[in-house]
């Protein structure tokens, strides 16, 4: 009886190598079945876009913007939810712990992918997420009071040289800020004072004369540089922009490669199954796509940019990696 023990132990464990991948196999088309079942009966109730910034801000606008398009296609409300605070960190916060089946979004901007370097803690991790689409990519823009004895970068640079200077920007640790330091400090060795505030606050200090310079994303600062009540001195995008063609690009002025923006985008709880993800970048995009929204966009002088998921995801993982660098070489903290 023992002679037969180790055959049966031979046939057993040939079984168990048989039934282990058949196992694998089957867990495997499960999961694909369920991903399908969710894929086809989404969505099931409202959708909730949690914005990271308060209404008003350039992320809400853009969120209303797509919001009725999406609302349409799914025969579903979208309701926003403004969760503003922490530099977009509550927002991200509330959405990483959410069910990951496409019902909750995260509307944000860039200051996602700057955050989990500038706080110790943001209270969530890039991981956290699965990108969903990209919306908008707009240029910042540097200008003056039209007091200021500078019509040039390079005047400008030269002035605060011998005065003391200070700038606006749209707040600690956007790439607002981000650029200019970078600007000033590290390629030019230029210290000028750093006066944190909101985008249109920015704008506004500037133009009342309090703070000489400004920093800023361009949506507040594009009507008033039409009209000549500041004064625009160079953007950061690689190409001229549209709504100001005449305003130099920074790189054009002795800084090849120089390119920063402001992005907005969309992204849904890490684990939203991959066919629903495609389904709501494919609305977004559309949304994005109507000419009408195409239209108000431009107003703004803010650029739709659509895009696939992993076009963003690309884009995303670049700017978590850079500005980490940027953060560490300037040394900034947020908390």
């Amino acid at each position: 009886m023992h002679s037969k023990a180790p055959a049966m132990m031979r046939a057993t464990a040939r079984a168990i190598a048989i039934l282990l991948p058949l196992a694998g196999t089957i867990a495997v088309s499960q999961a694909q079945a369920q991903a399908q079942a969710q894929t086809q009966t989404f969505p099931s109730r409202p959708l909730r876009l949690v914005v990271a910034f308060p209404p008003g801000a350039t992320t809400d606008t853009i969120a209303r913007l797509v919001q009725p398009r999406l609302a349409d296609a799914f025969g579903q409300p979208v309701v926003i939810d403004n969760r503003g605070g922490a530099g977009g960190n509550i927002g991200a916060q509330i959405v990483a712990k959410s069910a990951p089946d496409g019902h909750v979004l995260l509307g944000t901007s860039v200051a996602f992918a700057v955050n989990v370097s500038l706080f110790s803690r943001p209270g969530f991790a890039i991981r956290d997420f699965a990108p969903v689409a990209m919306a908008t990519l707009t240029p910042n823009i540097l200008f003056v009071h039209p007091s200021v004895k500078a019509t040039s970068l390079k005047e400008l640079l030269a002035l605060a040289r011998t005065e003391r200077l200070s700038y606006a920007s749209s707040g600690t640790g956007t790439t607002t800020h981000l650029a200019a330091e970078v600007l000033f400090r590290q390629l030019n060795n230029v210290d000028i004072t750093h006066v944190p505030h909101t985008p249109a606050a920015a704008v506004t200090a500037v133009l009342g004369g309090q703070v000489p310079i400004g920093s800023t994303s361009m949506p507040p600062a594009v009507p008033l540089s039409q009209s000549g009540k500041i004064r625009p001195i160079a953007v950061t995008s690689a190409r001229r922009s549209a709504a100001l063609p005449d305003v130099p690009t920074v790189a054009e002025l002795g800084y090849p490669g120089f390119a920063d923006y402001t992005w907005i985008a969309f992204l849904a709880p890490a684990g939203t199954p991959a066919p629903v993800v495609n389904r709501l970048n494919a609305e977004i995009n559309r949304a994005l796509n109507a000419p009408d929204v195409r239209e108000r966009m431009n107003a703004l002088a803010i650029e739709p940019t659509p895009m696939s998921p992993a076009e963003f995801d690309k884009v995303l993982r670049h700017d978590v990696e850079r500005y980490a660098k940027v953060v560490k070489q300037l040394g900034l903290k947020a908390d």
